[in-house]
């Protein structure tokens, strides 16, 4: 097989695909991508058995072909090579030509029989939306994923359709971040997903802030995503997420309204002297007054002071700090809401409009 494509052609769908691999992957064919040539396209396969990223692109072929070669290797030769080069690729006994001016590399090739294919899955839903729309929702609520809990699903996001409502929901016990939007297609049945946290934070970073539209489909095990030229998809989380309803709190008569970016740079400083691993802040109420308070355990403190606009009793509560930034990061409205019920509830934090798209919740600590 032989192709001739640009160095500025190749570089970006090639990083795109390389972001999966594992460095360290249990397999040798785990740490190359597959090389497709045929027509006058080349496709490009990356894989670690979870996820699966393929991005196609045009080029100049001499022959047609398929070949694996390692993903770093490739990558780095690509990235080095000056901006108007021009690559040709060939490969053939078990080796890979790569040619650019007067650079000349030779790698080694695996068999691309052995490289894993992809199971076929029957998709039965699709939705198609911008890119910039599910990226908003995204970046909203999937900080409050887990990591490394025990409880594995919590380890990813929840995406939930209902009639012509998308929802994401993300928890990792402690907070909890829940984003909807309306879409132009509706569904007869409420289905949902739980998507891995490598997948979303994966997708986070392929999806632009763009009106191009990208194309989710759904089966019972797997989820694909269609972006111009780049096909991703992922195996889903077989597990039951909580029911995110019954954490969300209702009935708080405490409501205080807040300019996010005072808030936010109030609770920032104050954490500069937090170094105990739960970050707690205590929170002081007063008609009118908002006072954020850090004691550390050199007997140092921080104290913030912000008006906001509050007319209830005082109340004083505690919190992870680093939560409470984390969602005011989130939020692009300028006011925020948060409503509180006593000093041992959860706080309910939104944007200040009334259209509740997104609604994030914290648990207090104890004081």
């Amino acid at each position: 097989m032989q192709f001739t494509v640009s160095q500025e052609t190749i570089v970006r769908p090639l990083q795109l695909v390389c972001s999966i691999v594992e460095r360290r992957a249990a397999l040798p064919i785990l740490s190359t991508i597959l090389i497709h040539v045929h027509g006058n396209q080349l496709s490009m396969t990356s894989t670690d058995m979870e996820l699966e990223m393929i991005a196609t692109l045009a080029v100049s072929v001499e022959e047609e072909g398929k070949t694996t070669v390692s993903a770093r290797k490739f990558l780095d030769i690509c990235r080095a090579l000056p901006n108007d080069a021009t690559i040709n690729f060939k490969a053939k006994d078990n080796k890979a030509i790569v040619r650019a001016g007067k650079s000349r590399f030779s790698l080694a090739t695996l068999a691309a029989e052995d490289f894993p294919d992809s199971e076929g899955a029957n998709y039965i839903e699709e939705i198609s939306l911008p890119q910039s729309t599910l990226k908003s929702l995204l970046d909203e609520t999937s900080f409050a994923m887990a990591s490394q809990d025990v409880r594995y699903y919590l380890n990813g996001l929840l995406l939930e359709r209902e009639e012509n409502t998308l929802r994401a929901v993300a928890t990792d016990g402690h907070r909890l971040a829940l984003g909807s939007l309306t879409t132009s297609n509706s569904i007869a049945e409420k289905t949902s997903v739980i998507i891995p946290r490598k997948a979303i934070l994966e997708l986070g970073r392929l999806l632009n802030d763009t009106d191009e539209t990208v194309t989710l489909a759904f089966s019972k095990q797997q989820i694909k995503v269609e972006l111009p030229n780049l096909h991703f998809t992922s195996k889903l989380i077989d597990g039951q997420f909580p029911n995110y309803e019954r954490v969300l709190p209702i009935g708080g008569d405490k409501i205080v309204m807040a300019d996010r970016d005072l808030l936010k740079q109030a609770l920032s400083r104050a954490a500069i002297l937090s170094n105990d691993k739960h970050r707690s802040v205590r929170i002081n109420l007063e008609p009118g007054l908002l006072k954020a308070t850090v004691t550390n355990q050199e007997q140092e403190s921080a104290e913030e002071e912000i008006s906001v606009d509050y007319q209830g009793d005082s109340l004083e509560i505690a919190f992870n700090n680093a939560y409470l930034l984390d969602l005011l990061n989130a939020i692009p409205d300028d006011k925020v809401k948060m409503v509180f019920s006593d000093d041992n509830s959860s706080v309910l934090i939104s944007p200040a409009d009334e259209k509740l798209e997104r609604q994030y919740v914290v648990m207090p600590m104890r004081l």
